[in-house]
């Protein structure tokens, strides 16, 4: 349950601590004293979304930590546990707001997110807004709050999950067979091609190797010419040169100088001796072909019209190739995706109509139970005319809808023979205010959170009506800790615990204070409440009176 509050610098609240026990508490104060802010600092805890400018005037920050007692909740220990941030029996949740715009929550000490904040403060608390009343008339509040009554939330989940699946799949499948006809034209071409291409069977440096075949083959009787000439002066070259060094070898030449160009006219002759036989060994391998000529043009010819068709280089050919085939290969992996899309829509259909038909068993058998509580409870609220109704209409569409096979819509009557209609065309305020506290009032009897609070959701009531939703509260409160923000003095005279809220403002500065009330205490407050300005002996009387009873 929840144990403590404490709040620092947030809207006009300098520091504030509370604490809570168990039953029921109940909250007053005069209109704008400041009753409402400890619950919005609490539902910053809970992960609700900060506002830079709550920060109280001249402060860098605000801070708010909210403890709770979790060791008698099993779901809120094991989901901290999960994550490692169980510290014992006391768990923290603390939020930091700055003017800056900048908001940081911890859990126990841990950083964490708004989301874990929020998934863990459902299994601690729940709060009931004071304008639930004008909540209740959205389908989609009354739809979870059915839901949260019938306890199925795992198998509503579970649905919506099935739907998300089934709807995502859709929308790709739609996005891949939309293009389906660009796409098989788009095959065709890219068969035709990459066949051209197969056939082509260009290797790699294939076409250098071409190339300088053909060079060679088409310049052969040139070449052999040039070959020949030089075979020739080579030859001619190397008689001269070992003549030369004939002429002056002896014993009459023994200079140095003459030793000089034997040396030199002997590595000539070598040279070119070497020279001689290279140049036969090119000659051996140089042949005039006319027919491999035409065949390596004519395959030449092939590269480069391909070449062109594709507006490529003749180089860059085996890339296009491979760029080609993956491209065509993936086309035929889309046709398999849209056959895989349309297996796991029909398997993700059938899990959703099996789940949706479970849930809409229960959600009829959980409206028919809502109804017949929530009439009791309307019936002490001088409301015994008023015809409720859960209404539970199937889907236009047939497709999965995360949120089920039926819509669900509150009714009533609030008249004998009067059809039952949409709560806000038929019901006044103050008669939607009771139907909003009967039907909360109910959901909370059979919720498992250990906490609730309820602010200010007895507007509009008052009399011997007020007197029932005080003790109604007071029921409640025997399986739940109850924290009640209320201006009716028949509600706050049912509390166990009495908090009054009362601000003190000067010229410079506002504060807000908080008492916890005895018995004399509430005596006076209740009969504040009671007789507003002047307190008489006679609204002294009426309040302990009502705290007796």
């Amino acid at each position: 349950m929840l144990t403590h509050i404490s709040i620092s610098n947030y809207t006009i609240v300098s520091t504030l601590e509370m604490e809570f026990t168990g039953g029921m508490t109940v909250i007053t104060g005069e209109t704008g004293a400041g009753k409402s802010i400890m619950l919005d600092g609490l539902g910053l805890c809970l992960g609700d979304r900060a506002d830079p400018k709550a920060v109280r005037h001249g402060c860098d920050r605000a801070e708010i930590v909210a403890s709770f007692d979790v060791s008698a909740i099993p779901p809120a220990l094991a989901w901290l546990q999960s994550r490692d941030l169980y510290t014992g029996d006391e768990c923290l949740l603390r939020r930091v707001i700055t003017t800056e715009g900048r908001s940081r929550a911890y859990i126990n000490g841990s950083a964490s997110t708004l989301q874990d904040c929020a998934e863990l403060g459902e299994m601690l608390i729940d709060i009931h807004s004071q304008h639930a009343h004008q909540s209740l008339l959205r389908k989609t509040i009354q739809r979870q709050l059915l839901d949260a009554y019938a306890d199925h939330l795992p198998l509503a989940r579970q649905l919506e999950q099935s739907a998300s699946d089934w709807l995502r799949c859709k929308r790709e499948l739609e996005l891949l067979t939309s293009t389906r006809d660009e796409q098989t034209a788009r095959g065709q071409l890219l068969a035709y091609q990459v066949q051209e291409l197969d056939e082509l069977d260009l290797q790699q440096d294939e076409l250098a190797a071409l190339e300088q075949e053909q060079k060679l083959l088409a310049n052969a009787e040139h070449i052999l010419q040039g070959a020949h000439t030089a075979l020739e002066l080579c030859e001619t070259q190397e008689s001269g040169t070992r003549q030369a060094l004939q002429l002056i070898s002896g014993d009459a030449h023994i200079t140095e100088a003459a030793a000089n160009a034997r040396d030199l006219l002997d590595c000539a002759a070598i040279q070119l001796c070497e020279a001689r036989g290279e140049i036969q060994h090119y000659i051996d391998h140089v042949e005039i072909d006319p027919p491999r000529l035409d065949e390596v043009q004519h395959r030449l010819e092939n590269i480069y019209d391909v070449a062109r068709k594709h507006r490529v280089l003749p180089e860059e050919i085996g890339a296009l190739h491979q760029g080609l085939k993956g491209e065509l290969q993936g086309l035929a992996d889309g046709g398999q995706r849209i056959a895989q899309l349309e297996q796991d829509m029909s398997n993700l259909a059938g899990d959703y109509t099996a789940a949706a038909a479970r849930l809409g068993k229960q959600r009829h058998s959980a409206a028919t139970r809502l109804v017949k509580n929530a009439s009791e409870i309307l019936a002490t609220l001088a409301m015994e005319q008023c015809q409720l109704e859960v209404a539970l209409s199937p889907r236009e569409s047939g497709d999965p809808h995360p949120h089920g096979g039926e819509n669900v819509e509150f009714l009533v009557s609030t008249n004998p023979g009067t059809p039952s209609q949409a709560l806000g065309k038929i019901a006044s305020g103050g008669e939607l205010s009771r139907i909003s506290l009967a039907i909360q009032v109910v959901t909370a009897s059979t919720g498992t959170v250990p906490s609730m609070v309820f602010d200010e959701v007895d507007v509009g009531i008052g009399g011997a009506v007020a007197e029932v939703v005080g003790k109604l509260l007071r029921t409640l409160s025997k399986r739940a800790q109850v924290v009640c923000v209320t201006h009716l003095p028949q509600v706050a005279a049912q509390g166990h615990q009495h908090l009054q809220v009362t601000k003190v403002s000067d010229e410079t500065s506002v504060e807000i204070s908080l008492s916890k009330l005895q018995d004399e205490g509430k005596v006076q407050e209740i009969a504040r409440m009671l007789g507003g300005v002047k307190i008489t002996e006679q609204t002294l009387a009426h309040a302990r009176e009502m705290l007796e009873s």
